[in-house]
């Protein structure tokens, strides 16, 4: 019988022989960490749903930060859960609030070794748990919150953020953050736009996280994006992108791998993902229960997030898939 000429696993005989032709490469310097800092706790919460993931205090987040860029990680992603919300979300904004005085510790400490952005929106902040102001009727104001994220984005420039990264999925908010930042001669703060972020099931640890619960068992179908679409996702970040967005991101990953290819295809510019919570804790749960090997499923995730065309992701895996590059 005739035998193959062309043999394909020639190539992966070894780990060696992988490594040479291997087309997609996922580095240290790929990954981006959220870190969760809290007001008025004396030491780092876990958050049951995220297995391994803390509310830090000021000092733990300053010494995690420090962990992280030694083992090469070059940016962190702040969310602040403040001890007081109010209607506007006036934490957002207030010099003293949580996620600046944050900041400013880190730029202190760590100087341009770690690429400091910070979350930009107002659920965190708001009692009633949407991403923007409410109206007379009880839902999003979509132009009255414009403004009130322009101040949050001037509060985080002055506490020494490089990215501000405006998550509301708020019609304008790019335009009218990069007019307040380049008005107030901010012009060397970036945008890190989450450009197309979808109305997922997928982020319920991370409301734990942040001790959001949104007023009347609302959604937010009405400002992200439906899931069934895609060609919007495109005109999402082309807008985002006309308004000044330096960088455009996909949110959640990997149910979004067709979104994330077909941005990379259209557009010349970085592009994110974020590995969301709830992609995150099937991990871990299936781990837990032997089900998985975890770290194994960590890291081909993330392979394939980075092989759909992201240039960075954020991950909770950030600390641990990096103490495994490490080796």
């Amino acid at each position: 019988m005739p035998y193959p000429t062309t043999r394909l696993r020639r190539l992966r005989r070894t780990p060696a022989l992988r490594d040479l032709v291997a087309e997609t490469r996922l580095g240290v310097d790929d990954l981006i960490a959220p870190l969760f800092v809290r007001e008025g706790i004396d030491g780092p919460q876990p958050i049951a749903s995220l297995p391994g993931v803390v509310q830090h205090t000021v000092e733990s987040l300053r010494k995690e930060a420090r962990r992280l860029a030694d083992l090469g990680i070059r940016g962190v992603v702040l969310f602040g859960v403040p001890a007081r919300k109010d209607a506007e979300g006036s934490g957002a904004w207030d010099p003293d609030g949580i996620v600046q005085v944050a900041l400013a510790e880190l730029r202190a400490d760590l100087g341009g070794q770690l690429a400091l952005m910070a979350d930009l929106c107002l659920d965190e902040y708001t009692d009633h748990g949407h991403c923007g102001l409410l109206d007379a009727r009880g839902e999003v104001d979509n132009d009255a919150t414009l403004e009130r994220y322009a101040r949050a984005a001037l509060a985080q420039a002055a506490a020494g953020v490089d990215v501000v990264a405006p998550s509301g999925m708020m019609d304008g908010q790019v335009g009218a953050i990069r007019a307040a930042l380049d008005g107030a001669g901010r012009t060397d703060v970036a945008i890190l736009a989450y450009a197309a972020k979808y109305a997922s099931a997928l982020y319920g640890p991370f409301r734990d996280a942040v001790d959001v619960t949104i007023a009347g068992g609302g959604d937010r179908r009405g400002y992200q994006q439906d899931l069934r679409n895609a060609r919007e996702s495109l005109r999402e970040v082309a807008l985002d992108l006309e308004e000044g967005a330096d960088l455009v991101m996909v949110k959640p990953a990997l149910s979004y791998l067709d979104v994330i290819a077909a941005v990379r295809r259209r557009f010349d510019v970085p592009v994110a993902a974020y590995h969301v919570s709830g992609e995150y804790a099937m991990v871990m749960a299936a781990a837990e229960r032997g089900w998985i090997d975890g770290p194994a499923v960590a890291l081909e995730q993330l392979t394939a997030v980075k092989r759909a065309g992201a240039d960075v992701i954020l991950t909770y895996f950030a600390g641990p898939v990096a103490e495994a590059l490490h080796g």
